[in-house]
């Protein structure tokens, strides 16, 4: 019998960045188990026990595919794939100038990758054309805490912390969903009573705050916390009515206040007209419930002899027109409160993607070059510029966020290629019906991806590539924790990894600038090319985190900026990287949703995550275990809306909005509002939901409305074949 190996690595989805084992022997299947880690505690969900299988998909890409003369991809060897895109990416540039070519790039990548992606776009390319799929996960969150803190780090402390606190507002987040094994972290302050979640929908996480509690004060009340059920879009009106509370009701930490904040009068003379009675009528949620969270959240907070809070968001509060605004609250009220730089206490935003933390950090958004750097500024760029060995003044300047690039593709003044690393945008986009059209209008689209994903089969190129346990490199858990990725099983004879496949096209464009392979190398530069910036990893190596792993270390946490340095698991404890040391508190307001209900459109959508799948879907749904669970999109839609739509449990629904339609089977729940329905967004064709999303931006961020827009809802009848066909064509 042959030896096995167990390889310790990560779970290949979410940001939580589960341990796992990864074992393989040449007489059994791979098999893959949890291991304790601070984050997963020894748990992992659906996802990451049935993830072997996305090593062994029938369909996995093995090799180069080429569009021919008649419109089909055929396989090809490396080099025709290639020099045909090299030299389209030199034709269509000497035709239309460097920003004819785009790049777009995902927060699934290691570190690494999308290091070298940014490397590769701004040095070989010039482009100022590139942004990445984060741009829809983390960027209004990201804005809000530049702004407000000085810093981005999605949780500024340990995950662990989370359990000694004796109260946890959650805003937006479905955790009990999107990272299972995390719920373990709130059993303590479910216990005290302490975790309050605002959801519209009674949602797994919800549903943790217990059964009901009847009475005058109910508004939500469980016997573990409270559920608030706010209007769709109404978050930030939420929060501004405790924001009032704690100042009105002189619950804040004015000594925190004086000594660690500006901006506190003017904050105040913002929400004083936000009294909890007005809030109700704007979001639905009882006045009494808005003091009692605000006065629970008070108690728990250190100036008041509480043991600790934390406020949290999700993408539920940040996918939207005012996601910035609504973060920006979010973070004034644990300020009001005295929260933030404070072991025990503090604000976070949870992070989605697998290396959603890390994608943001080294050069994948358009206006950032690594180490969190902004690219106009003029000491970075020469920084930067002096690590990959060429003049600063050939830099691009920032690009565009990435709906406006989407908007632009294959338009007379936009980009006439595009390169797509670890993305499918024709489910993930919003507005995605367009974005096809956009797509085919494209002169060149090349994809690298692991499977033929709905993107990838529209492409004139598509590469194949090696996924998570088939490579070395390091991930950023959604804590900042900078952790090593280990290849354990070798990829496919003829798929490469991204890094080679940059380095070769580097090569064909004649470039002088150097990329490395190997991805330890490659992580050594990003140190330095880090060095000094907010996400600094200068002191780190592979070889320091396997040697700290190896010696059951506690692990690092940026920024490291020196060997010697051990890392940053709680920020802010001393001051804010602000030029004065002090946190901004950045007075907001609510507007709403930028799509009202209408007449022909009076019902919200609200979009989200299941248990057994992730993102695109384009793993999940080919993974049997997973696809059968739950194989088709559905419509979650309250009885009440239900019967008087005439919609019976089980029919199929159809679902327009201004931007086209699609269809699921109507799911009746009493855990939705009876003027919402939520519809998942990992499914293709007919119940590709973000077919009819809002592509309306925050103006700060460039975050995209997912999560609220105006839809008619109506009974469907069955669609015939050549109908499904043409939709997903």
């Amino acid at each position: 019998m042959a030896a096995s190996l167990a390889v310790a690595s990560h779970c290949p989805y979410c940001a939580l960045q589960c341990g796992m084992s990864i074992t393989v022997g040449e007489d059994r299947p791979i098999q893959v188990e949890p291991r304790q880690f601070p984050t997963n505690g020894g748990g992992m969900c659906q996802k990451g026990w049935t993830s072997a299988s996305l090593l062994t998909t029938p369909d996995r890409l093995t090799e180069p595919l080429v569009r021919d003369a008649r419109g089909r991809l055929v396989p090809v060897g490396w080099d025709v794939a290639l020099d045909r895109i090299a030299a389209a990416l030199i034709s269509t540039q000497a035709a239309h100038g460097s920003d004819a070519v785009a790049v777009f790039g995902g927060g699934g990548l290691t570190n690494e990758k999308a290091y070298a992606l940014g490397k590769f776009a701004r040095a070989v390319l010039r482009t100022s054309r590139i942004d990445y799929n984060g741009r829809f996960c983390m960027s209004s969150a990201a804005a809000a805490a530049n702004a407000s803190l000085g810093l981005d780090r999605g949780l500024p402390f340990p995950l662990v912390d989370l359990g000694g606190a004796d109260a946890v507002l959650l805003l937006g987040s479905n955790l009990a969903e999107t990272m299972p094994p995390a719920v373990q972290h709130l059993a303590e302050v479910r216990r005290k009573g302490g975790l309050v979640v605002v959801d519209p929908r009674r949602s797994a996480t919800a549903s943790l705050t217990g059964d009901p509690v009847a009475g005058v004060d109910g508004g939500g009340r469980g016997t573990d916390g409270a559920h608030l059920q706010p209007l769709p879009g109404t978050d930030l009106a939420l929060l501004l009515g405790l924001i009032h509370v704690v100042l009105i009701d002189g619950l804040a930490d004015a000594e925190y206040l004086a000594s660690r904040t500006r901006g506190a009068e003017e904050l105040r003379r913002s929400v004083v007209s936000w009294w909890p009675e007005r809030v109700a009528t704007v979001t639905g949620v009882p006045a009494n419930a808005i003091r009692r969270t605000a006065r629970l959240l008070a108690a728990a907070a250190p100036v008041h002899g509480g043991r600790g809070a934390y406020i949290l968001t999700g993408r539920g509060v940040e996918q939207s027109v005012q996601g910035t605004a609504t973060v920006t609250a979010a973070i004034n009220l644990a300020l009001v409160l005295g929260l933030v730089g404070r072991v025990g206490s503090g604000y976070g935003a949870i992070t989605g993607q697998g290396n959603g933390q890390g994608g943001r950090e080294h050069g994948q958004k358009s206006d950032q070059l690594p180490g969190y750097r902004s690219i106009s500024d003029a000491a970075a760029r020469a920084h930067v510029a002096g690590v990959w060995g060429i003049d600063p003044d050939d830099l691009p300047g920032p690009g565009v966020p990435a709906v406006q690039l989407l908007r632009e593709l294959g338009t007379p003044t936009g980009p006439r290629a595009l390169l797509v690393h670890g993305s499918n945008l024709l489910v993930s986009a919003p507005a995605s019906g367009s974005l096809a059209d956009r797509l085919r209008a494209l002169d060149l689209l090349v994809v690298c991806d692991v499977v033929p994903s709905e993107t990838a089969q529209l492409a004139d190129v598509v590469l194949p590539v090696t996924q998570w346990a088939e490579e070395e490199g390091t991930m950023t858990s959604l804590e900042g924790r900078v952790i090593r990725r280990r290849l354990a099983v070798e990829p496919p004879s003829e798929v490469r990894s991204e890094l080679w496949v940059l380095a070769e096209l580097a090569a064909r464009l004649g470039s002088p600038v150097r990329f490395d392979t190997d991805a330890a190398t490659v992580f050594d530069e990003l140190a330095r090319a880090s060095a000094g910036g907010r996400a600094d990893y200068a002191g780190l190596s592979h070889r320091r985190l396997d040697d700290d792993e190896a010696a059951s270390g506690p692990g690092f946490f940026w920024p490291v900026p020196d060997p010697d340095h051990p890392g940053t698991p709680r920020m802010f404890l001393d001051s804010f990287p602000t030029p004065d040391g002090r946190a901004r508190l950045v007075a907001v307001e609510h507007h709403g949703p930028d799509e009202a209900v209408r007449d022909d459109a009076p019902i919200h959508l609200v979009t989200g995550r299941v248990l057994q799948h992730y993102q695109s879907g384009a793993q999940t749904r080919r993974v049997a275990e997973l696809s059968s669970a739950v194989p088709e999109a559905f419509v979650e839609i309250h009885p009440v809306l239900a019967l008087r739509l005439g919609v019976q449990d089980g029919d199929l629904v159809r679902l327009t909005s201004s931007r086209g339609w699609v269809q699921g089977r109507a799911r009746w729940t009493d855990r939705i509002r009876p003027d919402t329905v939520f519809m998942p967004f990992h499914f293709t064709g007919l119940g590709s939901v973000n077919r009819v999303t809002n592509d309306a931006t925050d103006p700060i961020s460039g975050m995209p409305e997912f999560k609220v827009c105006a839809v008619e809802v109506a009974r469907a009848v069955e669609v015939a074949t050549a109908d499904r066909e043409e939709v997903r064509a």
